[in-house]
């Protein structure tokens, strides 16, 4: 059963749409194109929450006139109301399990493109050799939903691997589908320098931040950055720049500091470069409004602290580990190669329940 409080929410949302429709009639509102598509995207997000309350209510309405067929005096009447009750009452425990998903608070950030970033922890080459596959599995994964992507800064290693890497991923729902990715990856396998076979254990954490889409979305001080150029360095046979074209940002209030060498251009190495930092400082405040939240709470729901081990990629046995939902699939080489699916949509359908139960004690 719906609570007293999500029932009356329902009702406010079913005159807000009310109003919605009569005001999307004004000649004042037609004429002014900002606030037409302001209330009718408004709208369009109405609309299917407030059918479903009207068909809650209209199937209530219904269950009442089918108790009171059990009460009939002919028994093949009330035979009928019991098993129409039934079905009537599964209906209503769907449609009320749609309500309740509907009413979910939605992450303004779900639709963003993302900053990926991808850092060598313990285990030294062979955990930059981690990076570099764990890079390359995204990179799949975004292949897969059509995304674009593009490596902002990277900082190889003496085997082709990666202390550091980060990558732009520009994909509608990009941020839905990867927030969860955040946190300690680790590796278990031979690595191609072992002689004695012996299986070793690496680490990487991954941060996946959400771009600010302009850059009035996180304001800062022009004075407060400081900018300083420097020649790109390569490994191996990278192209190495002549000019002082890599751009290193210092956010001094926040001790931020991004750098960018991908581009040959002074230019757009500091644009990508401001980018950056405007992501991770718009993700420092989401953090710290989360903190607040769960301090009021009195309970971390859901940490998602990025030393946090979340997954283990386990090559000997052929298996990932994803330890925040117990779930554990013997599709490693799959998954490298970017079939994040089976592990990404669990972990939506787990961050819902917990949002679903929050909402039951509303």
């Amino acid at each position: 059963m719906l609570s007293t409080g999500l029932l009356s929410k329902l009702d406010s949302l079913e005159k807000r749409l009310d109003d919605l429709n009569r005001r999307l009639m004004e000649p004042a509102v037609s004429h002014d194109r900002e606030l037409l598509r302001k209330l009718s995207r408004e709208r369009a997000d109405l609309q299917p929450i407030v059918e479903h309350h009207r068909d809650h209510r209209k199937l209530e309405q219904q269950l009442d006139e089918t108790r009171r067929l059990l009460r009939d005096e002919d028994p093949e009447i009330r035979a009928l109301a019991q098993q129409e009750l039934k079905n009537l009452e599964q209906e209503q425990q769907d449609l009320e399990q749609k309500l309740r998903r509907l009413l979910l608070p939605s992450d303004p950030a779900d639709e963003k493109n993302i900053f990926l970033e991808i850092r060598a922890g313990t285990g030294g080459a062979e955990a930059a050799l981690f990076a570099g596959l764990l890079l390359r599995m995204y990179t799949r994964y975004a292949e897969r939903r059509n995304w674009e992507t593009e490596i902002i800064h990277s900082q190889l290693s003496e085997l082709d691997g990666y202390r550091e890497v980060i990558l732009r991923v520009i994909g509608r729902g990009a941020y839905s589908m990867l927030k969860f990715e955040s946190g300690g990856h680790r590796v278990q396998r031979v690595p191609v320098t072992e002689a004695q076979g012996r299986i070793h254990t690496s680490t990487c954490t991954v941060a996946v931040l959400p771009e600010a889409e302009a850059p009035g979305e996180v304001e800062f001080n022009p004075g407060d950055l400081q900018i300083d150029t420097f020649r790109a360095s390569g490994a191996g046979g990278q192209h190495v720049n002549k000019t002082d074209s890599a751009v290193r940002v210092t956010h001094q209030p926040s001790g931020l500091v991004v750098e960018c060498q991908e581009e040959r251009s002074q230019h757009k190495n500091k644009a990508r470069a401001l980018s950056l930092l405007r992501a991770r400082l718009l993700d420092a405040e989401r953090r710290r409004h989360a903190a607040e939240r769960a301090a009021q709470r009195h309970r971390l729901a859901g940490s998602g602290e990025r030393s946090e081990r979340i997954r283990t990629y386990n090559f000997p046995q052929g298996r990932v580990t994803e330890h925040r939902i117990h779930l554990t699939l013997h599709q490693l080489q799959q998954v490298l190669d970017g079939a994040l699916e089976e592990l990404i949509q669990p972990l939506i359908n787990e961050h819902q329940v917990e949002q679903l139960a929050s909402l039951a004690d509303a």
